[in-house]
């Protein structure tokens, strides 16, 4: 038989027995006949199935339509007269055809199907995930959770969610450009140098465009005793940075302690291990206008001309106020941009009336409250927006 005919006919005969199967899902069968071997009956089963039962109430009907086809003699046709839906089928207990499916699990069923309802988890070599998949539900319930009643797991699953953030980094304008057909600046140099060919006779122009390369990012973590609840989130924030963004990431305290190197690695688990190892001073004093000080005048100073710059700290300095002035006016004259989360900013009430946060204040283009993974989502996507020209 044709292969459309057998389709039209068979849909029709569905749709009869209660299906809601239209010329969408009858061209899809259409469609799924021509690549399968038409003797086995397994795979038109299978083909017909996948493409004409939309809803599982709907199984029944289609078990009991395609049985009445290829288990009776009654040819399938498209008139009523032929059609022995009129007969007493209801009774017939039908088996799934066939009795194991091309990868030979799920209890016979293809993989397209739902898996049987108990899977088999104590087979040898079946080996559970690590940290596992969180719904999206159970991540917007964490994420409003203050860090310090979070686990090791739930700070690893809300930093990939915070990784898919930053899928979309801004690109800025470099001094290099590079040859483009569809550029709007003609390329001198390469354009007498083709020249030469034609007794230098500009005849083609080669045109160039300018080249955009990810913007640098430079973060700073206070992880001194006033942020001990927040310095384990604050390690993941900065190694979501350090493996999508490629910057800059450095802990202080007392002293300055970069961490890049550590926070690539690929495990986070071992990353945040060995960047817990790699700082001696955590959950000591704090002296922030120092330490950004230090920063400026190390060999790491470059990297902060034009760069994003967070600085996650609650402002409580040992240095004097005119030294985190000065130390922020630098620092600002360098950067692109001067971002400062505080944990302490989202409460009730607060004003920054710490003399080292009153003092740095000036110099930051925004201060954010990061006393959730929702607050750190927040400041991610207030980063990635355009410059805004009023300081807060």
């Amino acid at each position: 038989m044709d292969r459309a005919a057998f389709a039209v006919a068979l849909v029709d005969r569905c749709r009869r027995a209660g299906l809601s199967a239209g010329l969408t899902e009858t061209g899809d069968l259409i469609r799924a006949l021509s690549v399968v071997s038409a003797g086995s009956r397994e795979e038109i089963y299978w083909s017909a199935r996948v493409t004409l039962v939309r809803r599982q109430a709907d199984l029944v009907a289609f078990e009991r339509v395609f049985a009445g086809v290829f288990d009776d003699d009654v040819p399938l046709s498209l008139t009523r007269d032929a059609d022995p839906a009129a007969r007493p089928e209801d009774d017939v207990q039908l088996p799934l055809p066939g009795a194991t499916s091309r990868s030979g699990t799920n209890g016979g069923l293809p993989w397209a199907t739902l898996p049987p309802p108990v899977a088999a988890r104590d087979e040898p070599g079946d080996d559970a995930p690590a940290v596992p998949e969180m719904l999206p539900a159970a991540l917007a319930a964490l994420a409003d959770r203050p860090f310090d009643e979070l686990d090791a797991a739930q700070l690893e699953a809300l930093a990939r969610t915070l990784a898919a953030e930053l899928e979309y980094w801004p690109r800025r304008r470099s001094r290099r450009r590079a040859i483009d057909a569809r550029g709007r600046r003609v390329s001198l140099r390469h354009t007498i140098a083709q020249a030469r060919r034609t007794a230098f006779e500009p005849v083609t122009l080669i045109r160039e465009r300018p080249v955009r390369r990810p913007r640098r990012a430079v973060l700073l973590c206070d992880v001194s005793g006033s942020m001990r609840a927040q310095t384990a989130a604050y390690l993941h924030l900065m190694r979501v940075f350090a493996t999508v963004t490629a910057a800059e990431v450095f802990a202080f305290a007392t002293t300055l302690t970069r961490l890049t190197p550590a926070l690539r690695h690929p495990s986070a688990r071992e990353a945040i291990a060995h960047a817990s190892e790699a700082v001696t001073d955590r959950f000591s004093g704090t002296r922030i206008a120092s330490n950004i000080a230090a920063l400026l005048d190390s060999p790491h100073g470059n990297t902060l001309r034009g760069a994003l710059v967070l600085i996650a700290s609650d402002g409580w300095d040992s240095d004097p106020p005119e030294r985190m002035a000065a130390a922020m006016a630098r620092l600002r004259r360098r950067a692109h941009r001067v971002i400062w989360l505080n944990p302490r900013a989202g409460a009730h009430g607060f004003a920054p009336k710490v003399a080292g946060m009153s003092a740095a204040l000036p110099f930051c283009d925004r201060m954010l409250p990061a006393a959730t993974f929702g607050d750190l989502v927040t400041a991610v996507r207030v980063l990635l927006a355009p410059l805004v020209s009023s300081r807060a």
